[in-house]
């Protein structure tokens, strides 16, 4: 099956730079920087709620500063799994349905591997993304999640979860981190080619997190720039609205104007369940 990649797409040489444990020359051809593989309830989107094996991958090309899985982007943190290995392991669960998520899964060639293996076996896969990448692979559900202006960071803006400390590097903090990032992100958070093929390509939602009102012209402006450019219906019941915070003290702050926000402009609201339930728990 071909394989099509639009926008940024990490090069060895970045994997290597954000990953505590880089490939080696006995790493498997097909492997994946696995963060965490565990068995949850699905927390946010259409299919809240429903059982699923959850393969989340470290790496990602951009850097918003709430990033609910930093041990992935600021603080990435992985081992690296064959193809075989993590389907083995995903086996293990009674689910029908896996969550390919990160970081961002589809910055890895090895993803598309994963994601035939799994429709072989006729699992329904949900791949969570930031958008700015097109595979061409068996993906049931796309879960496009733009980033908006509002998720750049800035030096006064540290990701959520990591102190000044710079653990990967200790020869600068955080904040030099966040600096180096400010215009990468803000260049790269948005690829309209790409968003203009998942659409099209796939069964899709797009997820927007939700930080105030201020978020709601740019989310309107996207769509209507989006929907000019495909031949996809994007019906306002596949645009959800999500709330910013990744504790459940931080989305009692913005859920109830999010859900008011999606009322008005006729959008979809989607619940943090996993927050919900488990609060800032690994492994949910």
């Amino acid at each position: 099956m071909p394989v099509e990649t639009t926008a940024t797409e990490l090069t060895s040489a970045d994997t290597e730079q954000q990953s505590d444990s880089p490939p080696t020359d006995s790493t498997p051809a097909d492997a994946l920087p696995i963060n965490e593989l565990f068995y949850s309830l699905q927390g946010e989107g259409r299919l809240a709620g429903v059982p699923s094996v959850f393969v989340r991958t470290s790496g990602c090309n951009l850097r918003c500063w709430f990033c609910d899985s930093y041990h992935t982007s600021w603080e990435p943190t992985h081992a690296w799994q064959s193809v075989d290995d993590i389907v083995d392991e995903v086996e293990t669960h009674d689910a029908d349905h896996v969550v390919l998520t990160g970081g961002e899964p589809l910055i890895y060639d090895a993803a598309v591997d994963l994601l035939e293996r799994l429709d072989e076996l006729d699992y329904h896969v949900t791949v969570e993304t930031n958008g700015t990448i097109y595979r061409d692979a068996p993906i049931d559900l796309a879960s496009i999640s733009p980033k908006l202006a509002s998720s750049t960071p800035t030096p006064d803006r540290l990701p959520a979860g990591v102190d000044d400390a710079n653990d990967t590097n200790p020869n600068e903090t955080t904040s030099d981190a966040v600096a180096a990032w400010t215009e990468r992100h803000e260049d790269d958070r948005i690829d309209l080619d790409a968003l203009t093929d998942l659409v099209e390509t796939y069964d899709s939602q797009l997820k927007f997190v939700v930080t105030d009102e201020s978020d709601l012209k740019e989310i309107t402006d996207l769509l209507e720039r989006l929907r000019a450019r495909t031949t996809t219906s994007i019906p306002n019941s596949d645009v959800l609205l999500m709330p910013e915070g990744t504790t459940r003290d931080a989305l009692d702050e913005h859920r109830n104007q999010v859900a008011e926000l999606a009322l008005t402009h006729g959008f979809r609201y989607t619940p943090r369940l996993h927050v919900d339930l488990w609060d800032d728990a690994a492994g949910r």
